[in-house]
């Protein structure tokens, strides 16, 4: 009986060491990033070890020099936020009106090749992105459509529709039939069936799968280095962060700064929506 307490006692603070250790190593690059975009540089340059920020030293100059329009002197953050809001909205968007019948029709509908549409959705992340990169270049260059946000919205969508499709596709699998075909008894059509039956059981993967598409189009970079590198008023913000940091008169406060504002929606987002996220990766695990 000791033994089995001991034992019990031993697990349960590993696990809390193991929960502290997993919190310090994520939390602290956060914490201090944080930290630097609020110090003055002098004062960071006489003590760049210090994790807390004085209150006399506390400023959120640097913030407003990110967010000013680089013709006022700024860096001109706010238009890479509102340029990545909108790609990011867009893609997302897009990439959610063809996955859900894609899915749905993958799910549902039987017909030649089924099983290995299931597997080109997959294969696709076995080339990496720079493999695609260059001829997406040429391709997007000849049709005019290299420097515009619209051209990067495609690239995105050609990036998160396959595994949208398939994550949607193994949580349709887990609605039972029967309560479509109920539906179809009552003279739902296919549409309404799709409306009024799986979409509304589906919410909490949609949601996933939107925050996975917003993530990935918001973080980008790759992409939008080749598509917009020679048009500064449609960067994005993970765009204008790279080529802030390669600035040598930049100061690292202001450069930590930019690193907050383009972190802090994801993780507002992420927390805001942490149930439904967590329910939607985890409901096709099962078949019920």
């Amino acid at each position: 009986m000791d033994r089995d307490r001991i034992e019990t006692v031993s697990l349960r603070w590993l696990r809390r060491l193991v929960i502290a250790a997993f919190l310090l190593v994520t939390v602290l690059p956060f914490w201090y990033m944080l930290v630097l975009s609020v110090r003055p540089i002098e004062r960071l340059l006489l003590d760049p070890g210090s994790l807390w920020v004085p209150v006399g030293e506390f400023t959120v100059a640097t913030y407003a020099e990110v967010l000013k329009a680089a013709e006022d002197g700024g860096q001109g953050f706010l238009t890479f936020i509102r340029n990545s809001g909108l790609v990011a909205l867009a893609a997302t968007l897009l990439t959610l009106v063809v996955a859900i019948p894609g899915a749905y029709a993958v799910s549902r509908l039987r017909f030649f090749g089924r099983r290995q549409v299931n597997a080109l959705f997959l294969a696709v992340y076995l080339f990496p992105s720079i493999v695609i990169a260059i001829p997406l270049f040429v391709v997007f260059t000849r049709v005019g459509l290299r420097g515009s946000l619209f051209g990067l919205v495609l690239v995105y969508i050609s990036q998160t529709l396959p595994v949208s499709v398939y994550m949607l596709k193994n949580y349709f699998e887990t609605i039972p039939i029967s309560l479509e075909e109920s539906a179809a008894i009552d003279g739902a059509g296919r549409l309404g069936i799709i409306r009024r039956v799986s979409l509304p059981l589906a919410a909490p993967s949609i949601m996933a799968v939107a925050l996975y598409d917003f993530m990935i189009a918001w973080n980008e970079f790759l992409f939008a280095l080749l598509f917009l590198v020679d048009k500064p008023n449609r960067w994005t913000v993970s765009l204008g962060l790279s080529l802030l940091s390669d600035g040598v008169e930049v100061p690292k406060t202001v450069l930590m700064a930019g690193s907050v504002i383009l972190t802090l929606p994801i993780v507002i987002l992420f927390f805001a929506s942490e149930r439904l996220l967590t329910e939607g990766l985890t409901s096709g695990a099962e078949k019920g």
